[in-house]
């Protein structure tokens, strides 16, 4: 038995608890949302150099599952999981990388991008199902009736609980908006055999769907609401500092939809001071859509209010999100690392992603999100050109390619491409070829 302890807790201060394994989204006294919290004196008991000590011995290792990035934070994400229940595809660990050609060309030397779309279905979003389809199994091991997994998803979502629903011989549900998710990221649930409802509405109408479907004891909920998926997508902040030798950077970038990525990652830092492994706080930055920027605009008001909005058509479908659920979450995570919130027009983020991608990246248009606040930022000097800055990439480039087609081929409404850069036609004629290539490349 370990002797470490995690519970659900009410975030409204009203100090509701529950067990891990209770079926239960919402605090069942006030309706207030639910996070995880730990039993630190306990984990205080080791030291910080010894928890850093045993990150570092199983970073990468092949002991099942420590060598995952999220497995290997096992203490401080869910220790009540059986090592033998652990659904684990050896995710985390993703690249932290040194974008130094782009950052000199837009001021900021030290720039990373954290590449947390180098997954094994391509998002972040493995990080979260890791830890809450374990939490599944370890239930139905336990003898509770569970029949499926659910989510509402734009795609990311579905396909990470997909996959690993695959892996451990559970039946997935997903709940698509119909005609508003990218070809790749379509067939991702449906290769790994989950049930796939296409909904005529968008993501907010799918969120509303799910959440009665999984008043159902017997179909559980695995939306980020579920704050177990906030307990994976945490490393992302363990393993930036990892990997750079722990330090902290003093900006984090996060693109922002429904919002668990920014309460996540502010959730890591915090365990991390709070085991003494840093002495600083990085400044946490939530880039949002203009056309789905309702914390932007509560931000304006210096978060008095929130109003929901209905999310309009954007290149960034997976933050098309009008009603976030974990809100509340991420105005104190914002207020508590003086954070800001910015926003991107269809053509900043289509165009920083094209910016970036001539550097050697490859982003999706969330990732363009958060660059295009990145280049605000610099350009008024918020950042500034000594900053440690790290942009979360949210997913794999590979996953969008209509967006990148449509980019360089001038199709993207309100979008005017400033880095397009279509095949040039040619007759299989040496003389043409050369005389092309000179007029590009210039004669020696």
């Amino acid at each position: 038995m370990t002797e470490y302890r995690a519970w659900f807790e009410c975030i409204s201060g009203c100090g509701v608890t529950y067990p891990l394994d209770r079926i239960v989204y919402r605090c069942e006294t006030c309706g207030g949302l639910l996070e995880v919290n730990h039993d630190l004196e306990a984990l205080k008991k080791r030291s910080s150099a010894a928890w850093i000590r045993m990150f570092e011995e199983r970073q990468f290792s092949t002991r099942y599952p420590y060598g995952s990035g999220v497995w290997s934070k096992k203490e401080i994400v869910n220790p009540l999981v059986a090592d033998e229940n652990v659904v684990s595809m050896f995710e985390g660990n993703t690249n932290l990388f040194w974008a130094e050609r782009f950052g000199k060309e837009i001021g900021v030397p030290n720039l990373w991008i954290k590449q947390c779309g180098n997954s094994h279905t391509g998002s972040f979003k493995d990080l979260g199902m890791t830890v809450l389809v374990s939490q599944v199994k370890q239930m139905i091991a336990d003898g509770q009736p569970i029949r499926a997994v659910a989510c509402a998803s734009t795609g990311d979502t579905s396909a990470a609980l997909a996959a690993y629903c695959a892996a451990a011989g559970i039946p997935a549900i997903v709940f698509l908006p119909k005609d508003k998710v990218s070809h790749a990221q379509l067939i991702q649930p449906i290769a790994n055999g989950a049930m796939t409802l296409a909904l005529e509405t968008d993501f907010d109408g799918c969120m509303k769907i799910v959440q009665e479907v999984t008043r159902r004891k017997d179909i559980y909920l695995a939306n980020s609401m579920n704050s177990l998926r906030i307990e994976g997508q945490k490393t992302i902040s363990f393993e930036i500092v990892q990997q750079d030798d722990w330090q902290v950077p003093d900006w984090v970038i996060i693109p922002g939809g429904n919002l668990g990525n920014v309460s996540a990652l502010g959730r890591g830092f915090e365990n991390m001071r709070d085991l003494g492994l840093i002495s600083k706080m990085p400044r946490i930055v939530c880039a949002q859509s203009a056309r789905a920027n309702p914390l932007y605009e509560s931000y304006l008001k210096g978060f008095e209010e929130f109003t929901p909005m209905t999310a309009g058509p954007t290149v960034a479908s997976a933050i098309r999100i009008g009603n976030p659920v974990s809100v509340n979450k991420a105005i104190r995570i914002l207020k508590a690392f003086n954070g800001i919130v910015e926003q991107a027009t269809e053509d900043e983020l289509s165009n920083a992603a094209a910016q970036a991608d001539r550097c050697g990246l490859f982003n999706c248009p969330h990732t363009g999100v958060a660059l295009s606040a990145l280049l605000k930022l610099v350009e008024r000097g918020t950042i500034g050109k000594e900053d440690h800055v790290v942009v979360i990439s949210t997913a794999n480039g590979l996953k969008f390619p209509e967006f990148k087609i449509k980019y360089h081929e001038s199709k993207l409404e309100d979008v005017t491409p400033r880095f397009a850069n279509l095949p040039i036609s040619l007759e299989p004629n040496l003389d043409k070829v050369l005389k092309t290539l000179d007029e590009r490349l210039g004669k020696n």
